[in-house]
């Protein structure tokens, strides 16, 4: 009884120090850097926000926007801190952000209703996606609702 005991005892024993020296090789050790892979360029993204109908219309200001953009953009945490990862341009009404690869289109629409909701235009306007790298405002459909109900 005891020596098969002592011998089940004994391979597994084997068992995990083999395992263990198998995994030595991945183990990090303190002090050391892993290597960096140095990429080309960064991956830019390129979004449009088209302000065309309210700014039509005179009910919002497409500078205005863009400089609430610029102030509200956070970049690592930190507003107005926008350098050279991401810059804002303005063509009529049309508001441009090309930033560099963490940056979410997202973003861009929260602030857009940000944007709206200072302004008090939250209840008339709506930021919609047309297209993979683009939003629109655009009003709401108020007339649909009144031909659905007759």
């Amino acid at each position: 009884l005891k020596p098969s005991w002592l011998n089940l005892l004994g391979r597994t024993l084997r068992i995990l120090t083999s395992r263990s020296l198998c995994c030595l090789g991945t183990m990090v050790v303190k002090g050391l850097k892993k290597k960096q892979v140095k990429g080309g360029k960064k991956q830019q993204l390129k979004f449009v926000v088209d302000c065309q109908q309210p700014a039509d219309d005179n009910i919002i200001e497409p500078k205005d926007f863009e400089r609430f953009l610029t102030n509200r953009i956070k970049v690592e945490g930190k507003t107005g801190n926008l350098g050279d990862k991401i810059t804002i341009s303005r063509d009529k009404s049309k508001i441009t952000v090309n930033a560099e690869a963490p940056f979410s289109k997202r973003y861009l629409k929260y602030l857009g209703k940000k944007y709206l909701k200072s302004q008090q235009l939250r209840d008339f306007l709506r930021i919609v996606a047309p297209s993979k790298t683009s939003y629109e405002m655009r009003y709401f459909n108020i007339n649909d609702d009144k031909d659905e109900e007759e």
